[in-house]
Parts: structure tokens; sequence; C-alpha cells
């Protein structure tokens, strides 16, 4: 997890190595690993840093292309702030055009399954599938609401616990305005608080769980627009294969999304690990990673 990639010139964008590429004006980094089929990987948030989503068992079969999403890490920033879904989609689908390859996959956590849900509908025939990895179909005060049940029963969980109580404490700090996510600061301290609510079982931390600890980062962009993102309507039209990840105590996109867009979605797998949170690719690194390469097979 803690290799460096080196960089590498823009005359051969799919070599392994730190690239960039300016795409509408607008400065693009992104990372390449391994050899195999091309997955494109967009991180969650939206804000945070690529590293937490590092995923070295996939690049032993996959050539995996870290995206640095606009306004994070050191992409440049969208004077505009309109940091859309479709937004992102466009900038994503520009990277795939300047690196030359042909129907990649796009594997999209959190807030990055969104993405890849709404290229999947707006461009069918340019992705060879979609991994929804601990995604949803809607944003806004519905998917909140669902959020605050899943901390809650995240806190009834552990009711002796007084990290799991305080992990409460910060969702609702959020939640009623109490705290506002503005600044990293802000961001990084609730996140710090609300950490152990993101496993199955925090008490046992995975290996490795230290250094990816210490890679955790985001850039929050105080110009941001808020969007209320919705494809329930539209979401049986997606035709391509989609496979659908979950942790079963998944908080902040609870395993109803997946079985909701697994039901609409003909075709699709889904696949429910057990035992762990929102960062199945840490709890779960083995499982995780054969559950791709199943999918990738199969296809």
């Amino acid at each position: 997890m803690n290799e460096q990639l080196s960089k590498h010139p823009s005359s051969s964008p799919l070599a392994p190595g730190s690239h960039e590429v300016t795409i509408d004006g607008i400065l693009q980094k992104y990372h390449v690993a391994g050899s195999g089929p091309v997955c494109i990987v967009h991180p969650g948030g939206p804000g945070f840093h690529w590293e937490y989503l590092r995923l070295p068992l996939l690049e032993t079969f996959m050539k995996v292309v870290y995206l640095e999403p606009v306004g994070t890490g050191q992409s440049g920033v969208l004077p505009d702030g309109d940091y859309s879904v479709s937004r992102y989609v466009g900038f994503a689908r520009k990277l795939i055009q300047h690196m030359g390859t042909k129907r990649p996959y796009f594997l999209g956590h959190s807030h990055g399954a969104f993405v890849g849900l709404q290229f999947a509908l707006d461009y069918p025939n340019e992705l060879g599938g979609v991994i929804v990895y601990d995604g949803a179909p809607v944003t806004g005060p519905e998917h909140g609401m669902e959020a605050t049940r899943g901390i809650e029963l995240f806190a009834q969980r552990w009711p002796d616990r007084p990290e799991a109580q305080e992990a409460k404490r910060a969702w609702m700090d959020v939640a009623t305005g109490v705290v506002s996510l503005r600044d990293r600061a802000s961001f990084m301290g609730v996140l710090q608080r609300l950490l152990p609510a993101y496993f199955g079982d925090y008490r046992n931390p995975p290996e490795g769980f230290a250094s990816w600890h210490a890679s955790l980062d985001a850039t929050i962009v105080p110009n941001r627009k808020p969007e209320i993102w919705d494809i329930r309507p539209v979401m049986n039209s997606i035709r391509i294969p989609t496979l659908i990840l979950v942790g079963e105590y998944d908080f902040i996109c609870s395993p109803r999304w997946a079985k909701e867009m697994h039901a609409a979605i003909s075709g699709s797998q889904l696949i429910i690990f057990e035992q762990s949170g929102h960062m199945s690719h840490i709890e779960k690194p083995r499982e995780f990673a054969g559950s791709i390469k199943d999918f990738i097979n199969l296809n």
C-alpha cells in the first residue's frame, strides 16, 4: 500500500506511475499501477484523497488507474463550484479518451459509485462494466436519514464503548449544523471521531490499518454547490455488467441501497461482505479483490 509511484511522461498515459493532463483548462492528476484489463478507480467523499482507496491486490490482475478527482489533492479546482455527479463523469470520460483505452471497467467508492452509475447511464457503450462499491442511487435528505438510522444502529451495537457513542455524536453534530465542514481542519476532526463507524469491528483493526490511517486526507472546496441526485426513476435502464459491493454494517451507504440497485439493474451481481463496514477493501481485502476478479472473468 505504501509503494511509491514514479512520474511518467504524458506521452505514455497508461505507463505505471503518476500522470497529469489538462482537461477543459483544469489540471487532472491520476496514477497507474498493475497490469491487465484497465480499471478506473474513483474515490469517495467527495474530497477524499485517492490513497485511502489503493488496491494492491487488484493491481495483480488489472491495470488500475486511480483518479484524483477535480477539487481533490493535486488536481485543479473548478471556479464555478459545479462539482455535480455529471461534471465528474465528464472529466472521467475525457481522461479515458486521453488514455486511449477502450471500454475500461469503472470502480467507484461511495460518492465515486454515484459517478460510476451516472457514467453507465450516460455512456453505456464506453465501459466494460461498473463496480458499485458502497454506493447508493440517491443523495439528499432521504440518503441522510438512512445514514442517520445506520449510525444509530452502530451505536446500539456497541452501547458500552465510548468511541462508538462519540462517533454517533460526531455524525449528529454535522447533521444538526453544530459543526460545519467548510475547511479541512473541521472535516478531518469529524472524520477522526466518526472513523469507528466506518468499520464492522473497529476494536480489531485489520492488517496495515496504521499505514492506511496515516494516508487519510481530504480537500474541502468552500464553493462546492449542493446537489440532489436521484437515478431511481431510470436505474433499470442500466444494461452493462454491474457488480454491487457493500459491507454488512456500512452505515453511510447501507445494504438497503445495494439491494434496491440489485433489484433494479437487470443481471447485476450483489455481494455483501459480512462483518464489514464502509471500508471492505481494508477489512476484507482478499474477498474484495476475489469478487472483482470473478466478475472480470465472467465478462
